[in-house]
């Protein structure tokens, strides 16, 4: 019987991105890819993130988390998933254990530091962006990132030439659009996501700046698809937009999902966001979802 078979899970939401949480602490499992589609399959436990949570690496913080795309590859950064995790970790009656102050959560791209702003309300400082082509990752050289040219040209949407590019510890590329809505995310974003100038592909966003404060944003996500809402999403294009002049460093991100309150702090670079969580139900995986799994 699969490791995985019989574990209890959570499927909760931030602004309608679906996240589902499963609690490894204490084993030394680690879920692979075709573990994250099986679970990915079942409607119960369907996700466009799944937050796995593991036994603190660094002192002082209080888990170490992996974080799976629907497709089974793995992301840096899941900023809605992160609040998700941080709910669980302090109000979910099986997960939650007793914690000093705000949690302190680490993935692969860092350390998220996660405050309670109310009950069902997180801020995630989800650190610096980087911003050097080397660092998001671009293939070509660019000694401005506010700028880039992808390989791709479409028939369909000529005007999409020119994006912003910024990394929240997972690549971004932002274009400039005067209708977020007006875009087949489903047809474009794909094709933007594998160009061959992001060589670890790309989450890509259509962002419609309505007013220095407000940012209309539609995200296709890498290894995901279209989604409700990417909370890292929204803080590279905060960021984008500040550094171009658009916004200013706090903007309100309105997503299909619903709003972030995203904020590039100018004391220490750090970007928060703001948002909430919600619990739709807990489950069990069936030992069947697994039955296919080497």
């Amino acid at each position: 019987m699969n490791t995985l078979s019989n574990s209890r899970f959570l499927k909760m939401n931030g602004l309608g991105n679906e996240i589902t949480v499963l609690d490894l602490r204490g084993s030394s499992h680690r879920v692979s890819a075709a573990e994250a589609r099986a679970i990915a399959s079942d409607p119960r436990s369907r996700f466009d993130q799944l937050m796995v949570l593991h036994d603190p690496v660094t002192p002082g913080t209080d888990a170490y988390m992996l974080i799976y795309n629907t497709d089974g590859s793995e992301s840096g950064a899941c900023g809605n998933g992160t609040r998700c995790v941080a709910w669980a970790m302090t109000a979910d009656p099986v997960m939650s254990r007793p914690v000093a102050g705000d949690l302190v959560l680490e993935t692969k791209a860092g350390l998220l530091p996660v405050e309670r702003v109310s009950d069902k309300v997180f801020t995630v400082d989800m650190g610096p962006p980087r911003l050097e082509w080397n660092a998001i990752p671009l293939r070509d050289p660019y000694p401005d990132t506010r700028t880039i040219a992808l390989d791709t040209s479409l028939p369909e949407a000529p005007e999409l030439k020119t994006p912003s590019a910024v990394s929240m510890g997972n690549p971004h590329v932002i274009f400039w659009v005067e209708n977020a809505l007006a875009y087949d995310l489903a047809k474009i974003g794909p094709v933007f996501e594998h160009d061959q100038a992001l060589p670890e592909r790309a989450n890509i966003s259509f962002a419609q700046v309505a007013s220095s404060d407000h940012i209309v944003l539609r995200v296709w996500e890498r290894g995901a698809g279209a989604t409700r809402a990417c909370g890292s999403a929204a803080c590279a294009t905060l960021v984008a937009a500040a550094r171009k002049g658009l916004t200013g460093r706090k903007a309100v991100v309105t997503l299909p999902g619903g709003d972030l309150v995203i904020e590039w702090r100018e004391s220490d670079g750090h970007v928060l966001m703001t948002g909430p969580t919600e619990l739709e139900h807990e489950g069990i995986f069936s030992p069947a979802l697994f039955t296919e799994v080497a």
